[in-house]
């Protein structure tokens, strides 16, 4: 390919980065605008119409994505970038921001997601939310927060990414709590603004402190492409190695709130007291994925910090497990999968941490369908038994949802780690790199919670689907989705099987996996190897034990009645109680920062700050007072000399403008 080409390519492709967030964001102002317009009436704002744009708008932004990603594949490997300024943003000395949007092989991959995801959930949400007197209200939400995403992920620099970063949780916290007449869906709400507030200041102080670093050489920055340079350009010394951590740390704060890591995962399980589609969205393929492309896009700086790149394995393997043991107890279809969602988080980490970054994403790939399928299926349920979410008062609904089940079941195998599907190789190419790495414990964990997922996905499913209904009267009216409903699972479940062969690994397939060499210009990853025995053998031992925790699910619940659950065993009690983090975390943070802010505001600010100065502005108003009450004398000529001395000084300011006036002349 000629150089003409390829910058004729550039400039045609720069001139659409715009559209893909542009689409949604559009969607969003007009739904805004006739959710206002019509929110004194019955009815609301037309549903058609509303509708239209709002499935319209990521329809096209996916459309435009599918355009760029075949545009930017046809330039060369080294190559692939195309970039858009829009305008300037900030500029104050050292400080030039500009609102600018960068494609690269990495934020081709999530736009994809983004937009085809999102485009089927806005879909599937058309007939889960027909009846919600919030519809117009609902979309615009869902619009923004699709809006966001892409900003996240197609922003060129820190600053512009933090914008997306903040308009995710902005919409998380609007969507979480839709139902806000609900004080606990509210209270949900707050828990994950608040929760979420948390992770962020650290990733400002992550920002800021790269700022001041890069300041302090002389070329201050916070472009990704100009970080990796300046990273590049350190020595490979102490001095990098502390930069390089205390950024790598601070910058991944932010990461466990968006996504979910202990201790900050507490937020998430809350959260499904959204409508299904918004868990399908937020907790699928786009806000809790974020963290992940953050540390993914910020590679060049923890390629340099043993310690972040430790702290990162050590908590995502912790969270992994916890969450996996904590969804085994869980009776709410939809905790079953937050706890899930964390659980995988956690696997994507561990992916990141070891220096698979290209595992860790392919993770999300994959995830993005199953998962999404999952949260939509369960909602298909949900609808179908009236609202009804407890599992044990399910049952037997194969037969009364067919389509449902059927792509849930696929979903299932998928995220248990059973080959083909997707979740198989991008779960096992995590627990390769993991072992071929040296990191033998963080393995070890995460092959025991790949039985235990497997476990608890299929006491799920099995509970729900098999065996007699618990719920005779709620199961007479089940009934299978509208088409609406149903085609996105569809296809989901036809994605689920078939994207997982972009990652089939070079020990089948004998050639470099396509995913991992999409994302080689991006992340250039230090390539292991090990001998192919040794990867068969922890392919089978991965699968073995996923077989095992299918089987011990299906021996419990998998019959026609199943297996009570020992209800009263200390141990299932700590899991039931989340390992009781939830206390632990108002005991230790929660309630002695309480306690320092109530005494603050008690002792300082009422008694100090407001009680002073409201004797201070007392004090000062009867000086004030007293000053003027002096020349209250009662006596006329005192009166009558303030008034000649007063009218003498407006004269001789009214003959000063006026000989200033005719100088002038």
């Amino acid at each position: 390919m000629d150089t003409h080409h390829i910058q004729a390519i550039e400039a045609t492709a720069s001139s659409l980065l715009l559209l893909v967030p542009l689409f949604p964001l559009l969607g969003a102002i007009v739904n805004g605008l006739l959710t206002l317009m019509f929110a004194h009436t019955e009815k609301g704002a037309p549903r058609q119409v509303v509708t239209g744009i709002a499935v319209g708008a990521p329809v096209l932004s996916f459309l435009t994505s599918v355009v760029l990603f075949f545009q930017l594949r046809g330039l060369g490997e080294e190559a692939r970038m195309m970039t858009q300024h829009v305008a300037t943003w900030i500029k104050a000395g050292a400080l030039d921001l500009g609102i600018d949007f960068m494609l690269d092989p990495l934020s081709a991959v999530m736009i994809l997601v983004v937009t085809f995801i999102g485009s089927l959930i806005h879909l599937y949400s058309v007939g889960y939310m027909s009846h919600d007197r919030g519809f117009s209200r609902f979309f615009t939400y869902l619009n923004l927060f699709t809006f966001s995403m892409l900003v996240l992920v197609l922003g060129k620099s820190l600053p512009m990414m933090f914008v997306g970063w903040e308009g995710v949780g902005v919409c998380s916290y609007l969507l979480i709590g839709f139902w806000f007449q609900d004080l606990d869906k509210a209270y949900a709400g707050n828990k994950a603004f608040i929760a979420n507030r948390v992770g962020d200041f650290g990733f400002l102080i992550g920002i800021f402190y790269l700022f001041t670093q890069t300041l302090a050489h002389g070329g201050a920055t916070l472009d990704f492409v100009e970080l990796s340079r300046y990273f590049a350009s350190l020595p490979h010394d102490g001095t990098t190695t502390t930069v390089a951590t205390i950024a790598g740390l601070c910058l991944f704060i932010g990461a466990m709130g968006k996504s979910a890591q202990v201790p900050l995962h507490v937020w998430l399980a809350d959260a499904m007291a959204g409508p299904t589609p918004v868990s399908a969205l937020i907790h699928a393929a786009t806000m809790v994925t974020a963290g992940i492309y953050m540390v993914s896009r910020m590679h060049f700086v923890y390629d340099l910090s043993p310690i972040a790149s430790s702290m990162i394995i050590t908590l995502g393997a912790l969270t992994a497990f916890l969450a996996a043991s904590i969804a085994i107890t869980q009776r709410d279809i939809k905790r079953v999968l937050a706890y899930s969602t964390v659980s995988q988080l956690g696997y994507m980490f561990v992916g990141a941490g070891v220096g698979a970054y290209s595992a860790g994403m392919f993770h999300v790939f994959t995830h993005a369908f199953f998962k999404a399928l999952l949260f939509l299926g369960a909602g298909s349920v949900i609808h179908a038994m009236h609202e009804e979410q407890d599992i044990w008062k399910m049952g037997g609904l194969r037969s009364k949802l067919p389509v449902t089940f059927w792509t849930m079941l696929l979903a299932t195998v998928a995220i248990a780690g059973i080959p083909p599907l997707a979740g198989f190789f991008s779960k096992d190419e995590i627990l390769w790199q993991a072992f071929v790495r040296g990191h033998h414990v963080a393995y070890g964990v995460l092959l025991l919670t790949a039985g235990i997922t497997a476990y608890y996905m299929f006491r799920m499913l099995f509970l729900t689907f098999f065996g007699t209904p618990r719920d005779q009267s709620k199961f007479d009216h089940a009934h299978e989705s509208p088409w609406v409903m149903t085609l996105p699972l569809v296809l989901l479940a036809i994605g689920t099987c078939v994207v997982g062969f972009l990652g089939v690994p070079h020990v089948l397939s004998g050639t470099h996996p396509i995913f991992a060499h999409w994302l080689h210009p991006v992340l250039h990853e230090t390539e292991v190897s090990g001998a192919a025995s040794l990867e068969f053998g922890l392919m089978g031992l991965s699968v073995l034990v996923a077989a095992t925790g299918i089987a011990v699910a299906f021996f419990r619940y998998g019959g026609a009645t199943p297996a009570s659950e020992p209800v009263t065993a200390a141990w299932w009690d700590v899991l039931r109680n989340k390992w009781f983090l939830d206390e632990w975390i108002e005991a230790m943070l929660i309630r002695p920062l309480l306690w320092v802010s109530t005494f603050f505001v008690r002792n300082v600010v009422e008694n100090e700050v407001i009680s002073g100065s409201m004797g201070l502005s007392a004090r000062a108003y009867a000086g004030v007072a007293g000053m003027l009450r002096t020349l209250q004398t009662g006596i006329v000529r005192h009166y009558a000399l303030m008034m000649l001395v007063g009218l003498s000084l407006l004269a001789l300011l009214l003959s000063s403008h006026f000989s200033g006036a005719g100088g002038g002349h």
